[in-house]
C-alpha cells in the first residue's frame, strides 16, 4: 500500500463527503442583532456575551505600538483550552488517521475534514447540556496510549486575544468502532484534499503540521530508504537532515529582544466606546477599511451535541494572502520566516510566514514582500495556491489564500531583520514548542507534500 493508498481510495472518500453534504440538514441565516435571546449585546459591561458567560465574548480593545496610531477592533475572548486531537493507526503497514466530516457554522460549504475530536472545553465538559463529543475518552486518558504529539498553539491572534488549543494526535493499536461521521485516511490522502478550495480545515491543518518528524531517529539504510519516498530531494533533506546552521541563538536572540523591548499597551473597553466601529442593520462594522465585521447568525445544523442556536461571529471582508517563499540552498529546501506582533499574541510576537496579507489592510511592503506580490501575479514559481477556510466556529466565510512559492536562492533580496531563512528541521523543532510559529505558518507547512 502507498502513502496515499488508503484503507479508502481518495475517491471513495470525497463521494462520502458529497453524499453527507447531501444528507445532513443545514441552515444557517445571518439575523439582526438579537434582544433577550441567549446570545446579546450587554450594554452594561460593553460586551457580545451569552447569557451563562461561557464559551466566549466578545469587546472592545485597543492597542497602541511604541508611538504608533490606537488600534481598535472588536476582540474574540475565550480563555479556555480546546482539544484539537487526531487518532492514528497502522493499517496494512501504513498509518492512517481518523478524520471528521463536520460541519461548522461558518464554513462556507458546508462540511470540512476536521480532527477526530474539535471541542472546546464547555464543549466537552457539557457545558451547553449536549452530549459527550465522540473518541473524546481516548484524550482525557491519552497516557494509557502513545502520544505522538501534545501542544498548546496559538489561534489567529488578530481575532482572539491570547487564544490557544491542545494540539494532540494519540496512536492507538486496537481496533475502534468508526461512526458514519469519521472515515480512516493516509497522510498523504489529506495531502492530496488540501488541493481542494476549503475541503482540509484549519484545525486539521496545525495539528498535522505539529507531526514530530524531527524526533525520528533513523539509520542510515533507513534514511536512504526514505528518501526514495520524495519526488523533492531538496524537501527530504531539508526535513531529516537539516542544514546544520546553529541559527537558533541567532533567532532567540532577535525574538527575545522584540518581547524584552517592546512597548505597547492595550485594554479593553466597551464596544460602544470603539469610536471607528458602529452597529449597522444589526452588524458591528468598522467606518475604516477592516478585514472582518460582527453578525450574528440563526444555526440548524443537524447531528451536532446542540442542533439549533443563536450566536454571533466574525465575518470576512474579503480573502486574505498567506505566502511563504522557500528556496534551495546547498541542496536543502529553507524556508523565508517572519517575526510577527499581533494584537492579541499570547507572548507579544511569533514566527509567521513570509507575506501575512489581511483583507482590505494596507502593509508595509518591503522588497521581498513586493517580490512576492510580483511572482504571485506572473505565476512564476507557484507550488501551492488554493483557498483554505480559517476554523467555522467563530469565523463566518473566511477563506484565506495559501501560497507556496520556490525560487532560487540568489533571487532573494537581502532579508529584513525580522525575516529569517530557516529549514524544515528547524521548524519542526519549534513548533514542538508552544507558541513559537504562529498559525498561518503551522498551517502552510502542513500544505508542503514530498
Amino acid at each position: 500500500m502507498s502513502t496515499t493508498q488508503g484503507l479508502h481510495t481518495t475517491q471513495e472518500l470525497l463521494e462520502w463527503i458529497r453524499e453527507r453534504n447531501g444528507t445532513i440538514h443545514v441552515d444557517i441565516k445571518k439575523i439582526p442583532m438579537p434582544e433577550g435571546d441567549f446570545w446579546f449585546y450587554d450594554s452594561q459591561e460593553g460586551s457580545i456575551h451569552n447569557r451563562n458567560h461561557s464559551f466566549f465574548q466578545i469587546t472592545g480593545f485597543q492597542y497602541q505600538e511604541e508611538e504608533g496610531p490606537v488600534h481598535t477592533q472588536p476582540i474574540l475572548i475565550q480563555p479556555e483550552i480546546g482539544y484539537l486531537g487526531i487518532l492514528c493507526k497502522e493499517l496494512d503497514g501504513v498509518m492512517h488517521f481518523l478524520m471528521q466530516a463536520k460541519i461548522e457554522p461558518g464554513n462556507v460549504n458546508k462540511i470540512q475534514l476536521s480532527p477526530t475530536i474539535q471541542a472546546t472545553k464547555s464543549n466537552f465538559t457539557q457545558r451547553h447540556g449536549g452530549a459527550k463529543p465522540p473518541y473524546l475518552d481516548y484524550f482525557l486518558h491519552a497516557n494509557q496510549h502513545e502520544v505522538v504529539v501534545d501542544q498548546i498553539q496559538s489561534e489567529q491572534s488578530s481575532r482572539f486575544y491570547k487564544k490557544r488549543n491542545r494540539n494532540i494526535v494519540v496512536r492507538i493499536e486496537k481496533e475502534i468502532p468508526v461512526l458514519p461521521s469519521h472515515r480512516w485516511m493516509t497522510l498523504g490522502q489529506i495531502k492530496q484534499l488540501m488541493r481542494e478550495d476549503n475541503l482540509v480545515n484549519m484545525d486539521t491543518r496545525t495539528v498535522l503540521s505539529c507531526l514530530p518528524f524531527c524526533e525520528l531517529e533513523l539509520r542510515p539504510m533507513e534514511l536512504l530508504k526514505l528518501s526514495d519516498c520524495f519526488s523533492d530531494k531538496a524537501l527530504f533533506r531539508s526535513a531529516f537532515v537539516g542544514s546544520g546552521e546553529r541559527l537558533l541563538p541567532q533567532l532567540y536572540q532577535y525574538v527575545n529582544n522584540r518581547k524584552m523591548f517592546a512597548t505597547a499597551w492595550s485594554s479593553f473597553v466597551p464596544l460602544h466606546e470603539l469610536t471607528n466601529w458602529f452597529w449597522q442593520n444589526g452588524e458591528l462594522v468598522c467606518k475604516e477599511p477592516a478585514p472582518f465585521k460582527v453578525v450574528f447568525c440563526d444555526i440548524s445544523i443537524e447531528g451536532r451535541e446542540v442542533k439549533h442556536w443563536t450566536q454571533p461571529l466574525f465575518e470576512a471582508v474579503g480573502v486574505a494572502t498567506f505566502g511563504l517563499i522557500c528556496c534551495e540552498e546547498d541542496g536543502i529546501l529553507k524556508f523565508v520566516v517572519r517575526v510577527k506582533g499581533e494584537v492579541g499574541c499570547f507572548d507579544t510576537v511569533e514566527l509567521g510566514p513570509t507575506v501575512q496579507q489581511e483583507a482590505g489592510v494596507l502593509s508595509a511592503c518591503d522588497d521581498l514582500s513586493q517580490l512576492f506580490w510580483r511572482r504571485l501575479e506572473s505565476g512564476n514559481g507557484i507550488v501551492f495556491d488554493y483557498l483554505l477556510s480559517e476554523e467555522g466556529g467563530r469565523f463566518y466565510h473566511e477563506q484565506n489564500r495559501n501560497v507556496l512559492l520556490r525560487m532560487r536562492r540568489e533571487e532573494l533580496p537581502p532579508l529584513p531583520e525580522d525575516c529569517f531563512l530557516l529549514d524544515y528541521r528547524t521548524m519542526n523543532r519549534l513548533v514542538q514548542v508552544n507558541n513559537v510559529l504562529n498559525i498561518q505558518l503551522r498551517n502552510l507547512l502542513s500544505l508542503l507534500e514530498a
